[in-house]
């Protein structure tokens, strides 16, 4: 059944890479690439475990999708290698892999998904991560959260100056890095630009907004523009992996949610870089409306994103 269960997804990944391929790819911004479906995903493992779900989730093993790091699961020692495999994998295919940095201290004030390094030991681990994606056109999502949350944590300066410094230790690397946006209905534009600036977005590729959200995409480019003129014409990416249905207005494990439309770089001349699946669908956002533990893989979720859960 292992064995079985290996060969489906090996099937399975050899279309990612020729889906990924077919995706939109730009004239001037990642010019010439296309964005990275990890063989290894939250899908693609779940398949492994059950080769019954081979055909149901053929689709989300396919799809390019947010590769999120966290030491708990990447820790300092180890995670350079593990960057570095993926970014050289899909740099050998003119693809761009998508990672999402996801370690800060006190990651979310203790919610959902609670932990983090310390302040001592952060900088290393950022250090090991940007080793692992230099000389890459990787795309960097640093730190969800982190400046939306930033006024409600306490400690808000400390916070900021944190991901201001590690979003410096991606320089000269060659990778993308978006910053924290929030969403459309978190703080307001003007609040989250104030906050952007502090962190010296002007330094790197931008934000991302909606990030592990649902809100539509409509809302969130009118969001996301609005802050991207107010911090001078950062650019910005969406996180569309979830939000086909839009929002209910819960953030955790709402019902009745669907996949977004297939990630694509975009190539107009606007602030508007790309529609991204940063957030696995699949994975639970906590131990709410009936599921696992946050980041954890849940059928119920992934099923009912797929329409086929009735």
């Amino acid at each position: 059944m292992l064995a079985l269960a290996l060969l489906v997804v090996a099937v399975l990944c050899l279309g990612a890479v020729l889906v990924a391929k077919s995706m939109n790819t730009a004239t001037g911004y990642l010019a010439g690439r296309s964005l990275y479906a990890d063989p290894h995903s939250p899908a693609a493992r779940a398949i492994a475990a059950d080769p019954a779900h081979a055909e149901t989730f053929a689709k989300l093993v396919a799809t390019p999708t947010g590769i999120w790091l966290t030491p708990e699961k990447h820790p300092t020692a180890s995670v350079e290698n593990y960057v570095a495999t993926i970014a050289r994998a899909a740099t050998s295919e003119a693809m761009v892999a998508t990672f999402v940095v996801y370690g800060i201290p006190d990651r979310d004030c203790g919610a959902q998904s609670s932990g983090g390094l310390d302040a001592a030991d952060y900088p290393d681990w950022i250090a090991a991560i940007a080793d692992g994606v230099r000389g890459t056109d990787s795309i960097v999502v640093l730190e969800p959260d982190s400046l939306a949350l930033s006024s409600s944590c306490g400690r808000q300066d400390a916070r900021i100056a944190l991901v201001r410094a590690a979003a410096a230790q991606f320089r000269g690397t060659g990778a993308k890095v978006y910053l924290d946006g929030g969403h459309s209905d978190w703080l307001g534009a003007s609040a989250m630009a104030a906050l952007l600036r502090r962190a010296d977005v002007s330094s790197v590729r931008g934000f991302a907004t909606n990030v592990s959200n649902y809100n539509a995409s409509t809302a969130e480019r009118s969001y996301a523009n609005e802050v991207s003129r107010l911090t001078g014409g950062a650019h910005y990416v969406v996180d569309v992996s979830r939000n086909g249905a839009g929002s209910n207005g819960e953030w955790c494990n709402p019902q009745g949610r669907r996949l977004g439309v297939t990630p694509r770089i975009d190539d107009s001349a606007g602030a508007h870089d790309a529609d991204l699946w940063i957030k696995p669908p699949g994975e639970s956002d906590g131990t709410c409306n009936g599921g696992p533990p946050a980041g954890d893989w849940w059928d119920h979720s992934a099923l009912e994103l797929l329409g086929t859960d009735d």
